[in-house]
């Protein structure tokens, strides 16, 4: 009978794999060693890879060919729409860390001066605005649905997510307003409402919350991935509420070509949008075209209310994507430089985030330099080996509140009220950073 198995030994149940081998395999589909042969990522879902030779045969057939040929079908579907001008390969962190360390040492302390001396000059200390709204304490309490999953941590942040929304003006705590004719009839404002717009939705237990604590009718899931355990039914069990989850990169969105969003104002909201996604999130939100001088849309068809961004992964950034490049440049940091400085925002968490660290003070360079001259130099290793973790993380902060700083002055010159907070402990989370927004015409 064990002739029949897959030979691949499992040490932790201590047996074979009992799944059936291939025909010409001692092992099944899931353990056959990998060919010495190319893998390249899949041209549809580039998630999985596939041997270079068999790339044709694969695209014929691979499960998401379907919904890759639907997708282009919808209307709101532009590829790269909201990529970016520039056509480079993305840098991978590999090649971000090879290219900080094929640096000299002097161009590694002339980098982190600059570093230090731009953030001192552009980035006043962000405010702590950790916010719990009175209108979430049904989540804060957990007197919701127990079936609905509950870590502490992100109800938090979800929370304060919200509150700041609130703080800043975007929303109200009861968006349902009542109004009366004259025979003293009361009936409800809906289009006071706005709608929801959750991008990088995840499972959507941020618009859940919103939706559960402030009375959203119509929302808008934007993900393209598909998860599991999603807040989606439980949404769907809201009589009122009506919910469209679109499967899409944010990349190839064209929010404009949205039927059901036409003319309605909406809120966008993410919570830890990686890397580029913020960018290509306020491509999709706010046009290349957009200025001070034709936000009259605000009142028209096409209509954002405001938008909250919790900014994560900045070592995911890529200079293509980024959407404040003249931000950057006018600062004096290349591109090449750029790439480093969000390598160097990996940093941030690599302390201990018991307390929280402040950007406050400076980083010790004269004493590190002379550390690093004082014995035997090999190079980078020995600089960033003998920066003390503190240093490290502060670092890291530094270049977080630079790139974010661009982000916040990129939506405000296009007629934005801006404000970049941070809006939970390091303690909770040490990606902390939110980038919240609204139109002063549309508050």
């Amino acid at each position: 009978m064990e002739d029949k198995r897959c030979k691949f030994w499992l040490p932790r149940k201590n047996r074979f794999c009992a799944n059936a081998p291939l025909n010409d395999s001692p092992f099944c589909g899931n353990h056959k060693p990998r060919s010495d042969g190319q893998w390249i990522p899949c041209p549809i879902d580039p998630s999985h890879s596939v041997l270079q030779e068999n790339i044709d045969g694969h695209v014929r057939r691979c499960p998401l060919l379907k919904q890759a040929q639907s997708l282009s079908l919808q209307p709101y579907y532009q590829k790269g729409i909201n990529a970016g001008k520039e056509e480079d390969d993305d840098i991978t962190s590999e090649m971000k860390r090879s290219a900080v360390y094929s640096m000299t040492v002097s161009e590694f302390y002339k980098l982190i001066k600059k570093i230090e001396s731009i953030h001192a000059s552009i980035c006043d200390n962000i405010l702590e605005s950790y916010k719990i709204p009175e209108a979430c304490n049904m989540w804060i309490k957990r007197e919701v649905d127990r079936k609905l999953p509950f870590q502490e941590k992100h109800v938090k942040q979800q929370a304060s997510i919200i509150g700041n929304l609130e703080d800043f003006g975007v929303i109200k705590s009861s968006l349902i307003k009542e109004q009366c004719d004259a025979d003293g009839l009361c009936v409800d404002k809906i289009d006071s409402r706005p709608a929801v717009v959750e991008f990088g939705a995840g499972r959507g237990y941020l618009t859940q919350m919103l939706a559960d604590c402030y009375g959203i009718e119509r929302v808008f899931l934007v993900e393209r991935k598909s998860y599991k355990l999603k807040a989606d039914r439980s949404l769907r069990q809201k009589e009122s509420l009506i919910l469209e989850r679109l499967r899409i990169d944010i990349e190839d969105l064209n929010l404009k070509a949205v039927d059901s969003l036409q003319g309605v104002p909406y809120l966008a909201i993410g919570k830890h949008l990686c890397g580029p996604a913020t960018d290509l999130t306020l491509r999709c939100c706010l046009s290349e075209q957009d200025s001070e001088h034709n936000m009259e849309q605000c009142l028209g068809n096409y209509s954002l209310k405001g938008l909250a961004i919790a900014t994560c992964c900045h070592h995911l950034c890529q200079w293509k994507h980024y959407a404040n490049k003249k931000f950057i440049v006018d600062l004096g940091i290349t591109k090449e430089e750029f790439h480093a400085i969000t390598w160097f925002t990996s940093w941030a968490v690599d302390a201990d985030h018991g307390s929280d660290l402040s950007v406050d003070g400076r980083l010790h360079l004269q004493s590190m330099e002379q550390e690093q001259y004082g014995g035997d130099a090999n190079g980078i290793e020995d600089a960033v080996r003998n920066m003390k973790a503190v240093d490290r993380a502060v670092l890291g902060f530094m270049c977080k509140q630079i790139i974010d700083l661009g982000r916040m002055m990129w939506a405000r010159e296009r007629g934005l009220d801006t404000q970049l907070v941070k809006y939970v402990p390091s303690s909770i989370s040490p990606e902390n950073h939110l980038l919240i927004a609204k139109h002063a015409k549309c508050s």
